[in-house]
């Protein structure tokens, strides 16, 4: 669990600060005139934060898991933070807040 956490903490960063966008389920296949109408930025960052939160989610429940001496916990922690976690990002990316208005 916690190399998935690092492996979220991981992509985080590199969409965030190492611009690589394509890691964005179809950022790619969009015209360049409709990607000049995204925040991607403001999605980078989403993204970023919506990661880390999830891999924060997966850490916490691993050492409470481990403290309490049930995997069950962490296991519970796992499909909580990608039950959450998914469907945010899916919902807030989409929003109209990260769409440039000409």
């Amino acid at each position: 669990m916690i190399g998935i956490a690092i492996l979220f903490i991981i992509f985080g960063i590199l969409i965030k600060y190492g611009k690589m966008y394509f890691l964005i389920a179809g950022y790619n296949t969009i015209s360049k005139e409709e990607k000049e109408k995204i925040d991607i930025k403001g999605i980078a960052t989403l993204f970023r934060n919506v990661l880390f939160g999830m891999a924060l989610t997966i850490i916490v429940g691993y050492f409470i898991a481990k403290n309490f001496e049930n995997s069950n916990i962490e296991n519970i922690a796992f499909f909580a933070a990608i039950l959450v976690g998914v469907p945010y990002l899916l919902i807030a990316s989409n929003s109209k807040k990260y769409k440039i208005r000409s």
